[in-house]
């Protein structure tokens, strides 16, 4: 093993101790949710097959995600969270999309190759005031001059901001997502009562237009069980609108990992689902 991997492996096991004390001291100063609550919270995001087979946009491992191939006549994507890398972006570019990216903590999008259509780069965060700083969902797509006809894609990275962002952009925004993928942090916050409403308020905000075809958890963080119910603490959803599903809704998914699944980091243990965020059986 060499000298980085060595740095690396030493680095991981300091921040999963430091992650636990965080976790647990979290989850020591507040009132804890009922394990109902959680467990039905989960089922609504039991993943649905569609007609729509999955393809899988951007790298390998973290940056790259699974989303149904319904992409025709799709022309625009809305990144929210570049980060160091902006292939997923690229890729959407090389569909024929138009890109609008947003992220603060970079100084313009990195990409393997110019896009070959029109891309536009903000350096704000998405937040829940218009400042220096910060926009809104809601005013970084309204002063884009996109169609309010236009159906768009959606990607969201923005480390634990996306629940208030979401519970804060209108209902009239989300109807125009035709896909929606979006990686959710701390997960295990949910058996802390007071985040469990915030979350599920996101969460059935983007229920009501949209249904989840795909779950993969980032194997940077962890599967935590409290209670018997293992949670990733952090995972990658994929929501379609309910619009674009010919089904009724009935069949779920049932094989995890995905065969276009990769981990994130491939030099880190592996994780998939678990069972019971797919399955009550």
């Amino acid at each position: 093993m060499n000298l980085y991997k060595k740095l690396y492996r030493i680095y991981r096991t300091y921040k999963r101790f430091r992650d636990f004390i965080k976790r647990e001291f979290f989850l020591l100063n507040g009132k804890h949710t009922d394990k109902k609550k959680v467990t039905s919270l989960i089922k609504k995001l039991y993943p649905y097959q569609t007609q729509k087979k999955l393809i899988r946009v951007g790298l390998d491992d973290d940056g790259g995600y699974l989303l149904p191939n319904d992409l025709k006549d799709l022309q625009v994507c809305f990144s929210a969270g570049v980060g160091s890398e902006s292939n997923f972006d690229l890729e959407c570019s090389n569909y024929g999309m138009t890109l609008f990216l947003a992220d603060n903590s970079v100084s313009k999008p990195t990409f393997n190759s110019l896009p070959p259509n029109p891309y536009h780069f903000l350096k704000k965060h998405i937040g829940l005031t218009n400042n220096a700083d910060f926009i809104t969902l809601d005013e970084w797509v309204n002063s884009s001059g996109v169609s309010k006809q236009e159906d768009l894609l959606l990607k969201m990275d923005i480390e634990g901001a996306e629940y208030d962002v979401l519970n804060h952009c209108s209902d009239e925004l989300m109807t125009r997502v035709r896909i929606f993928v979006v990686e959710i942090h701390d997960l295990y916050r949910l058996w802390r009562e007071d985040f469990f409403h915030n979350a599920e308020r996101m969460f059935d905000k983007i229920l009501k237009t949209h249904a989840c075809v795909h779950i993969h958890p980032n194997n940077y963080d962890i599967i935590y069980s409290r209670n018997g119910i293992p949670i990733p603490i952090t995972a990658e959803f994929t929501f379609l609108r309910r619009d674009r599903i010919d089904l009724d809704l009935k069949n779920h998914q049932t094989k995890f990992p995905h065969d276009l699944d990769f981990d994130n980091c491939p030099d880190i243990k592996h994780i998939t689902v678990p069972k019971n965020w797919y399955s009550n059986e």
